[in-house]
């Protein structure tokens, strides 16, 4: 493998349509579909991080490595260290020893009666704090080993007081892994680690929030339930939810040099197609089972390209034609790609371009193995 990356610059562009019913498919802090505020019209929106998450946890379903990021991380300490012939105390003291050089713990409000010792900070109540650790499979191994070399003794292997200074000492530990990953779900939506740059891995995917090409009001949708076993006439409880419908833009970048550094050249195809698989099937989760949302893509166009990321700003909304929103949206999509393309002249920089939705032999799975022969082409 050269040690050259051949897809420095490079990068896959999604640029999907997807259209939705009466849903709510992210809601806000009181319960209700997200929106923001584009071109002046209120926009039904789905934030990143929830569709980044459906793809994350569709992506373990296809069985790729995968990483696991929490805030309970000694138990995946716990675990390694058991399957190395540890007892269940000499696992938990080497987990809970892992975590809190990562995972600090903060007082709960909680008041202090007489009789508690006030040295014991799990007796005046703790909880953790909101840093999630994300590991792979094989750093927990290699953590797990280090402890099983030194007999399980925690501090054998984490031998400072300083907080930094332990943290250093596992980073060290890691250092194989010092800016790449065996886990694709790391690699692609990257891992930051406060205590100790030397772990941080740059996120090879960027997610834009999904929004409505078109203007969106909320409604809400009254309702009542019946107790089956009472003889009172009327509803047992009455309430309401909102939601919305529409056909939402979601634009998705994924730096090929970037996977390529992070996962060390190895693995590049197999992640380019569970993520486009992930992509395709990841529907968020939010009252699927009282306002489903089920719906595939309805139109996309894909990138393979060198040079500036291009989001589409749907700036305009659209208005609704022939009963709909979704082929004003493919017109007003198609047509801004092809002008930002001539513009861009020689800085366009693409390589391929696929669409789907259109020609209904060309499935997801001819899309994926067009964009897996397209890196071939380049290794």
């Amino acid at each position: 493998m050269s040690s050259t990356n051949p897809f420095r610059n490079t990068r896959i562009e999604y640029h999907i349509l997807q259209s939705f019913p009466v849903t709510c498919l992210n809601r806000d802090d009181v319960g209700a579909p997200k929106t923001a505020i584009v071109g002046g019209n209120t926009r039904a929106r789905v934030s990143s991080q929830c569709w980044k998450r459906q793809v994350r946890v569709a992506m373990q379903e296809l069985g790729i490595p995968h990483g696991s990021r929490t805030k309970l991380i000694s138990l995946l300490i716990e675990k390694a260290c058991k399957a190395r012939s540890a007892t269940d105390l000499q696992a938990k003291a080497c987990g809970d020893k892992f975590e809190q050089i990562f995972i600090k713990k903060k007082p709960k409000n909680v008041k202090e009666s007489e009789d508690v010792d006030k040295n014991d900070n799990d007796a005046v109540g703790q909880e953790k704090t909101d840093t999630l650790l994300f590991l792979s499979p094989n750093e927990a191994s290699i953590i797990a080993e280090a402890f099983a070399a030194k007999n399980f003794v925690p501090d054998a292997v984490i031998t400072k007081s300083d907080p930094k200074k332990q943290a250093k000492e596992v980073a060290d530990l890691l250092s194989p892994y010092f800016g790449k990953t065996d886990a694709y779900d790391i690699a692609l939506f990257g891992r930051m680690v406060a205590q100790a740059a030397e772990l941080n891995i740059e996120a090879a995917a960027s997610f834009s929030h999904a929004i409505s090409t078109h203007k969106v009001s909320n409604e809400v949708e009254f309702f009542t339930a019946l107790d089956d076993l009472s003889e009172e006439q009327g509803s047992a409880h009455m309430g309401s939810l909102e939601f919305n419908s529409a056909t939402y833009y979601r634009y998705v970048s994924l730096d090929l040099g970037q996977l390529w550094t992070s996962l060390s050249g190895d693995g590049l195809e197999k992640a380019i197609e569970a993520f486009t698989k992930a992509l395709f099937v990841a529907v968020p989760s939010a009252r699927q089972t009282t306002q489903s949302g089920a719906s595939p893509w309805e139109f996309a166009k894909i990138f393979v390209r060198k040079g500036q990321r291009l989001q589409v700003p749907f700036e305009t909304a659209v208005k609704a034609k022939d009963g709909g929103y979704l082929q004003p949206s493919i017109n007003a999509l198609s047509d801004y790609l092809i002008k930002k393309e001539l513009l861009a002249g020689s800085l366009f920089g693409k390589q391929k371009d696929f669409t789907f939705g259109e020609d209904a032999s060309f499935s997801i799975d001819h899309l994926i193995a067009e964009l897996k022969a397209s890196v071939a082409e380049v290794q």
